[in-house]
Order: structure tokens, then C-alpha cells, then sequence
């Protein structure tokens, strides 16, 4: 069984800082890519950054410059420090776990990020 856990999500300011941790667990291996999907009300799931196990990353333009992405292969751990946010960047954010030619996908339950004064 896989379990795969976000954390870090919660209510900032705009123009504040957060940073989202998802870790999976279980019975899973060769992870290749771990990334960050969020979901606004009345909108579709969309990307907003992924890494790969080689370090290779790729940013949603929406949040190029103000997101980094990094991960911890050892702990099958990705991390999402999130900058200058605004109430735009609220959402639910959810972590995507795949394997090597999508051998495997899963995703967490979400974490909720709202960006208001």
C-alpha cells in the first residue's frame, strides 16, 4: 500500500511564504517524477511544478520565479517553497508521485493554500 502525504498548506497574507512537503510511503519504488498540482474552486487541476529524479524541472508560467521545487530521493520527499504569493496562487494543492514510464501514479489527499489579508 502507498500512502502519499501533504503537509505545510495553511492561510498567509499576500506577498507571504509557505512551503509544501508531500513524503510517500510504502510499498513503492523507482519513483521518477514527484510534482505539485492545485485545483482552484470552479477550476480545472492544473500543474505547477514537477521534478524528476535527475533534478529536472519544470514551472507552470504562472509561478516561474516565485516557486521553487526540490526533492529528497533518499526520503521520496518533494518540497514546494512558494514566494510572493497572491490570493491567485489560493488553492487546493495536491502531490503526484509517477513512476518510470508511468508504471504508477498517485496522488495525496491535497493540502489547502489561501493567499487573503
Amino acid at each position: 500500500q502507498v500512502q502519499v502525504v501533504e503537509s505545510g498548506g495553511g492561510l498567509v497574507q499576500p506577498g507571504g511564504s509557505l512551503r509544501l512537503s508531500c513524503v510517500a510511503s510504502g510499498s513503492i519504488f523507482s519513483i521518477y517524477a514527484m510534482g505539485w498540482f492545485r485545483q482552484a474552486p470552479g477550476k480545472p487541476r492544473e500543474l505547477v511544478a514537477t521534478i524528476t529524479s535527475g533534478g529536472g524541472t519544470n514551472y507552470a508560467d504562472s509561478v516561474m520565479g516565485r516557486f521553487t521545487i526540490s526533492r529528497d530521493n533518499a526520503k521520496n520527499t518533494v518540497y514546494l517553497q512558494m514566494n510572493s504569493l497572491s490570493p491567485e496562487d489560493t488553492a487546493v494543492y495536491y502531490c503526484n508521485v509517477k513512476g518510470i514510464m508511468s508504471s504508477f501514479e498517485y496522488w495525496g489527499q491535497g493540502t489547502q493554500v489561501t493567499v487573503s489579508s
